[in-house]
């Protein structure tokens, strides 16, 4: 198992993409195994990722909606006062 190079792949008559495709049923398990244990950790990272903006993103318009309540505030407090 290991990196294709364009010389490997054509030596042998079954290539996958970026891969030298195993001889052995066994060897082809273990090389689809971990290509869906490497999708999974990206996933689980994009998601991650996500969740980390999204928490971000709703701080920032809490801080924001705070500001406006200020704001609102201030001017119905003003407007009564006249």
């Amino acid at each position: 198992m290991g990196r294709w190079t364009q010389e490997s792949c054509r030596a042998r008559p079954l290539c996958l993409i970026g891969w030298v495709m195993a001889e052995s049923s066994a060897d082809r398990i273990e090389q689809a195994l971990a290509r869906i244990e490497r999708a999974a950790a990206a996933r689980a990272y994009t998601t991650e990722r996500l969740a980390r903006r999204h928490a971000k993103l709703r701080a920032r318009i809490e801080e924001a909606v705070a500001s406006l309540d200020v704001l609102i505030a201030r001017e119905t407090a003003s407007t009564e006062s006249e």
